[in-house]
């Protein structure tokens, strides 16, 4: 029988599979292209979805972010708050994020195996859970996973199409 968190940890790994399908073995200079002035780069909608994520996925957890439990924001080196997720960020802080594929890889296989790791623990209850009372109604956790999935799958189809146009 195919449970919630099946469905759930299936989106997960499609994502993170696609992230790592489209950012494996392309160029610093790829990734941070701009097809159009003031566009996101490849490089930049990657890490800010995977931060996103990262971010929502270890709140709901009660986990630390890999971000910081694996070293990432040190080994990115972004000169920006370590805390930031892109949310926000202007022109010239989406300019900053300059990496390599082998980064945006490494950390989107630890996002998806920690993300993956939460979700096949949850039953059908814990997703009626509220995570977020900071909003009208109050968030539960099934509607903050499938709003990190549906913002994950639109940057990820926004990363595809600016590499598809580089």
């Amino acid at each position: 029988m195919t449970t919630a968190a099946d469905v759930l940890g299936d989106a997960f790994d499609r994502i993170g599979d696609d992230v790592v399908d489209l950012v494996d073995g392309t160029s610093p200079a790829d990734l941070v292209r701009r097809i159009a002035p003031g566009a996101n780069t490849v490089a930049w909608l990657v890490w800010h979805l995977l931060r996103v994520q990262d971010d929502h996925v270890a709140d709901a957890a009660g986990t630390e972010q890999v971000w910081f439990s694996g070293g990432w924001h040190e080994k990115f080196d972004l000169p920006f708050d370590p805390g930031a997720t892109g949310y926000g960020q202007t022109p010239d802080e989406v300019s900053a994020v300059r990496t390599t594929s082998e980064l945006l890889t490494g950390y989107a296989r630890e996002v998806s195996a920690a993300t993956r790791a939460f979700v096949s623990t949850l039953t059908d209850d814990d997703l009626d859970r509220v995570v977020d009372e900071g909003w009208d109604p109050p968030v539960t956790l099934a509607a903050r996973l499938v709003s990190v999935i549906g913002d994950d799958l639109k940057h990820l189809g926004q990363a595809e199409y600016a590499k598809g146009l580089s």
